[in-house]
């Protein structure tokens, strides 16, 4: 279950169009490839490469469509003014049967997407503050297995964050 290295940052934000232009304007990213969810956003890279599903995920708040990020991200309440709103973080890694079993001995919830679209399987944890840890596994690891029933919630899903 070793973690191969930092895959993304995802910030929540209420004002994405302005997000955005901080992270190309500023930071030099580049808006790129993103799965058709069902909440706004923006994946940004670096350069042109876009194998990696970008550095930084900008995630809009939909004030007319709350229920699509919760279904898929779960509810987090908006941060006040000066402190940011870290989602989530996340890392590639390989081994996730390894990792369920981890999760498990540990008494640990969490849970299960697959984005087809990217080849990819994403395990959800949160750390002991609370803090949003996403696993991505390539989607072949979990070709042709059942999901262990310990998980809180398991879902295939067409798109992920």
């Amino acid at each position: 279950m070793p973690l191969s290295k930092l895959a993304h940052y995802s910030i929540r934000t209420t004002d994405l169009d302005e997000s955005c232009r901080f992270y190309e304007r500023v930071l030099g990213l580049k808006s790129g490839y993103r799965p058709p969810f069902d909440f706004p956003g923006a994946w940004l890279y670096k350069g042109g490469d876009e194998a990696d599903f970008g550095t930084v995920h900008i995630i809009g708040i939909d004030p007319d469509n709350p229920q699509s990020l919760t279904a898929y991200l779960g509810d987090k309440a908006t941060s006040a003014p000066g402190t940011g709103t870290v989602d989530h973080i996340a890392f590639l890694a390989t081994g996730v049967e390894a990792m369920w079993q981890t999760l498990e001995a540990e008494g640990i919830p969490w849970r299960d997407r697959t984005v087809p679209s990217l080849g990819l399987h994403q395990v959800f944890i949160e750390d002991p503050s609370g803090v949003t840890i996403e696993l991505n596994y390539p989607a072949a690891e979990v070709a042709n297995r059942v999901i262990p029933h310990a998980a809180v919630a398991q879902e295939s899903v067409q798109a992920g964050d």
